[in-house]
């Protein structure tokens, strides 16, 4: 029976998804599991430069995997003819490929899954299978979003609940990263383990909360001002586009002004370490893994915030 009375719980929030259309997933990966297991995949095509979950996905559905490597300006290098049951796997870096260039890949290949976990507010284009994530844009702790044609499995799948998995981001809005930082490491790796679930109830309406509008309008001003103060002395090339992930500034002494960044309270990652042992030294995914600085510009942040960053940097 349903509960009347008793303390109050958090409020419900009846704004939009963004992606209200889509399948709601508990995560990225198991909208990659969900394609795989429902398009009857075999074999799939990954860039190098990728996050070692695609990889590990594949390998607990039990399916083959091959890499192909991208050029400067993050783009596939790869022409080759796919089979039956074959799919190439497109990784939108920074939110870099414009839909018109993925309608030219899925012309071309059919097969196409595009991965937007870097362009949460790019569209997905009619007919292909696109993933998103949550929790490099938004303050939840899990949460990924899966436009397809398949969908009849999608009923049967359980909720996810999350309400155990919120401390490091309700810690972290009263106190510092880096009294949390341990936890969210751990929910990052959590998901390897995580089964396809439907996304929880808890994500969902905390995703109804935000003002993306907003959220859109800050992360480009702040994307937009990165650009004009460094695009001389940024070795790679940027489009401005809706809603950008992060500035990727790219310089040789990449792994230093890391660390000396690090010291003055600003946290650079390195998106895909595994990329720093799996690749030749001189590979272009060797030399970006290490070398491109994520600077952050996401709606925490302002122009002031910016004007930071860039005199660190420079300095």
């Amino acid at each position: 029976m349903k509960e009347i009375g008793g303390y109050l719980e958090l409020e419900r929030y009846s704004g939009s998804l963004y992606h209200d259309e889509a399948l709601a997933m508990n995560c990225g990966r198991t909208c990659l599991e969900y394609l795989i297991r429902t398009k009857g995949i075999k074999k799939l095509y990954v860039p190098f430069f990728c996050c070692d979950s695609v990889k590990k996905s594949c390998e607990k559905c039990g399916i083959e995997i091959e890499f192909y490597h991208i050029d400067e300006l993050f783009r596939p290098v790869f022409n080759k003819t796919l089979k039956l049951n074959e799919w190439l796997y497109v990784v939108n870096f920074y939110g870099q490929i414009d839909n018109q260039e993925v309608q030219i890949w899925k012309y071309k290949y059919k097969n196409l899954i595009f991965d937007n976990a870097q362009a949460y507010f790019q569209r997905p284009v009619d007919g292909v299978d696109t993933i998103y994530t949550c929790r490099k844009f938004l303050g939840v702790a899990d949460g990924g979003f899966l436009y397809t044609d398949e969908i009849k499995e999608y009923q049967n799948l359980e909720q996810d609940e999350s309400y155990e998995n919120m401390r490091f981001i309700l810690g972290r809005f009263e106190r510092t990263a880096n009294e949390f930082y341990k936890e969210s490491v751990y929910n990052n790796h959590r998901f390897e383990k995580e089964s396809m679930k439907k996304m929880s109830k808890l994500t969902t309406n905390l995703l109804r909360s935000f003002d993306y509008l907003d959220i859109v309008k800050r992360r480009e001003n702040n994307f937009e001002f990165l650009n004009k103060e460094l695009e001389m002395t940024n070795r790679v090339t940027l489009r401005v586009h809706e809603g950008p992930y992060m500035y990727p500034y790219y310089s040789e002494c990449g792994e230093a002004i890391r660390k000396n960044m690090q010291e003055k309270n600003i946290y650079i990652p390195i998106l895909w370490p595994e990329v720093l042992s799996n690749c030749d030294l001189e590979s272009i995914e060797y030399k970006f893994a290490l070398n491109i600085l994520p600077l952050p510009i996401d709606q925490r942040y302002d122009e002031e915030d910016m004007k930071l960053i860039v005199n660190v940097l420079q300095a």
